[in-house]
């Protein structure tokens, strides 16, 4: 496809097409299912909050529908899987052949760390890491949890951190240590050796060969985007992303196109293709790669999105844990979820459709019936919050439950993962 102008409607289209999201749904998904998607997204960003589901299930259920968890897992979680975990846009599953091309990210991590405003911090803990590595290399790869103890556990709001948990986060992020996998959703670490390939992480690419590579994969995953769509897939920096957009439009990977209403320039990967229509019903993680860049969000689907964990319940406009509601090639509302395993119920605290846009409440009934079944649960509940609350209730055929505001404190429900940095 080669085109230098492209409606809004259109580059709507091919995002969401190299998204996976004009692909039909299988009959069954299995491993080959799993596998096409997560490398046509380039990773899946991961997140602990459990409150519907785990993040990086999210995608998968969204591109493919229902599936067994626990062969993502089996991909995911074990140290001898295809995927491996490393700072990529945040936390995030790669595929384990790609961990190389953030060897420079570990480079710069390092030095970053060594700087002056960080130096004493580092200092502090250079002891605490030469015995974890002592300790791994003795005993093989572990979580933090089997290392600490309460004595040197130092308790925040959202994250209990001690001096061995830094240190180990320390040595993750210079690639000193990996990750084997993970258990009980904790990260377990180990040494290189002992879980990948001798020298593994010494046939990394130079830092220009790694980034353009990453700008090119980038590219394909977003099928149209401006510099800062395309950069902030790995969270690179800008003008090394121009540098390599730069690089890729000579090679004729990328081709420069304007799309009405974008006021930045913006490239397409040449392989991307223009669907016809997308026909699409799903329910999208806060950290879907499709929302995940708020701005981009902004301009290509008229969304304003905020995550709204972080912002106490009385100040929350939408919710809790916001899932953007996808029709077709518009995101036409948002719901915010709770999985009640305990009641064997999906709550659906808040419902809204789009101001200005049209939510059809039967699609999304039958989207939610899908997830409460993938979940196990056994009912869906509704809750008076929300403009969309009453459609999607009477689509469901259930009367609304009154809103309890006790129930937006969500005390016992964990904050994401900590970032890099």
């Amino acid at each position: 496809m080669v085109r230098t102008t492209l409606s809004a409607a259109e580059a709507r289209r091919i995002a969401l097409g190299a998204q996976g999201f004009a692909a039909p749904r299988p009959a069954t998904v299995g491993t080959r299912s799993l596998n096409t998607v997560v490398h046509r997204l380039g990773l899946l960003q991961i997140d602990s909050v459990n409150v519907f589901e785990r993040s990086h299930y999210l995608p998968l259920f969204a591109r493919l529908g229902a599936y067994d968890r626990s062969a993502l897992d089996r991909l995911t979680m074990t140290s001898r899987g295809p995927y491996v975990e490393y700072w990529a846009h945040e936390a995030a599953f790669v595929p384990r052949a790609d961990l190389p091309l953030y060897r420079w990210r570990m480079d710069a991590y390092r030095e970053r760390d060594a700087g002056p405003t960080r130096a004493t911090g580092v200092e502090r803990t250079a002891s605490v890491r030469r015995e974890l590595l002592a300790l791994l290399r003795a005993e093989g790869p572990m979580p933090a949890s089997a290392v600490e103890h309460e004595s040197n556990v130092r308790r925040g709001p959202w994250w209990g951190w001690s001096d061995v948990k830094t240190g180990l986060e320390q040595l993750f992020r210079w690639g000193d240590v990996v990750s084997a996998g993970r258990a009980g959703f904790e990260r377990v670490y180990a040494l290189p050796e002992q879980v990948l390939p001798p020298g593994f992480l010494e046939t990394a690419p130079d830092r220009h060969t790694a980034i353009t590579e990453l700008v090119r994969r980038a590219a394909r995953a977003v099928g149209v985007g401006t510099r800062a769509d395309i950069a902030d897939h790995h969270r690179l920096r800008a003008d090394d992303t121009a540098a390599a957009i730069a690089e890729l439009v000579d090679r004729g990977e990328l081709v420069p196109v304007e799309v009405a209403g974008w006021r930045d320039r913006a490239w397409m990967h040449v392989d991307a293709r223009l669907p016809r229509r997308i026909d699409a019903d799903a329910l999208l993680s806060p950290f879907d790669p499709v929302v995940w860049f708020r701005r981009r969000a902004e301009r290509m689907f008229g969304f304003h999105y905020r995550i709204e964990i972080y912002t106490p319940a009385p100040r929350r406009v939408f919710g809790y844990y916001v899932l953007p509601v996808l029709q077709d090639d518009r995101l036409a509302g948002r719901v915010d979820l709770k999985s009640d395993r305990q009641r064997g119920v999906l709550r659906v605290r808040t419902a809204w459709q789009e101001p200005g846009g049209q939510l059809d409440a039967e699609r999304l009934a039958e989207a939610l019936r899908r997830a409460a079944a993938w979940q196990g649960l056994d009912g869906i509940e509704v809750t008076d919050r929300g403009s969309a609350a009453s459609a999607v209730a009477g689509a469901l055929g259930v009367p609304l439950v009154p809103h309890v505001s006790a129930d937006d404190t969500d005390a016992a429900e964990p904050a994401p993962e900590p970032t890099a940095d």
